[in-house]
């Protein structure tokens, strides 16, 4: 065997070795993209409700949702533009808790609730949700809602229902903002201190009114709870609620 035949068999074993290298490491790797993706703008939403949950939204940082997903914080990036895309997901997120379903029941062919109740049910949660994540009211008030597409249809809905009440079209814009406005300041009040309306020692002199109207709002039983609810959260939400639905029809087939 002369020294070129040999130089060229060990060329030939060299390439042969490498590429079955290659294929063995190649063998162990899945082929094609995979079946589900690490992230979406779904999972990225509820790994942000989860730590929202969790810590709080003064913790809601991109970083921590990617050490959620188990990814690079770089990769949330080619699903959110930014801290303010984060927050609308989010907000659009939390609006799919509200529940919607006494809207639909109002506006079947046989309703089985009236426009103003199904409108009552709903404003409730809403109310609920929001007092659930009240540092988002204020991104929920101020944030165009084209971004998020549950809060466009839950508002398409309540849009139908007030129609199916009779409100013509230019009355139900108003009645939505009329509302809304009402509800995310209800969402505060929830959290609000029991003891918000104590009044000063010399207030029977200074507003007795007020004294008197406190007094007879509140009985004794809550006034020595050791509840710390805010007694002024529920009832006044039930009473403005009814205020403002009070001249929608409360029967079923309106």
């Amino acid at each position: 065997m002369n020294i070129i035949h040999f130089v060229s068999r060990i060329t030939v074993q060299k390439e042969r070795n490498v590429r079955q290298g290659f294929e063995a490491v190649n063998s162990h790797r899945p082929k094609g993209r995979p079946h589900k993706a690490l992230v979406t703008r779904e999972k990225i939403a509820q790994a942000a409700l989860t730590i929202v949950g969790e810590e709080g939204y003064e913790k809601l940082t991109m970083a921590r949702i990617a050490r959620r997903l188990n990814v690079g914080t770089s990769a949330l990036y080619n699903h959110l533009s930014g801290k303010d895309d984060l927050l609308a997901l989010v907000e659009d997120a939390v609006m799919g808790q509200v529940e919607c379903s006494s809207l639909h029941a109002a506006l079947e062919a046989t309703p089985k609730i009236s426009p103003r109740a199904a409108l009552m049910s709903w404003a409730t949660s809403y109310r609920d949700v929001c007092a659930q994540h009240v540092p988002l009211v204020r991104i929920i008030a101020l944030t165009p809602i084209s971004g998020a597409p549950r809060t466009v249809e839950m508002y398409e809905v309540v849009a139908r229902v007030l129609r199916r009440a009779g409100l013509s079209n230019s009355a139900i814009m108003p009645r939505i903002v009329a509302l809304e406005s009402f509800i995310y300041g209800s969402a505060y009040d929830v959290h609000a201190p029991e003891d918000i309306f104590d009044l000063p020692a010399d207030s029977e002199v200074r507003a007795p009114a007020l004294v008197d109207a406190r007094r007879a709002f509140l009985p004794a039983a809550i006034e020595g709870s050791e509840d710390k609810r805010n007694p002024f959260a529920d009832e006044p939400f039930r009473l403005g609620l009814e205020a403002l639905l009070s001249d929608l029809p409360d029967e079923k087939n309106s």
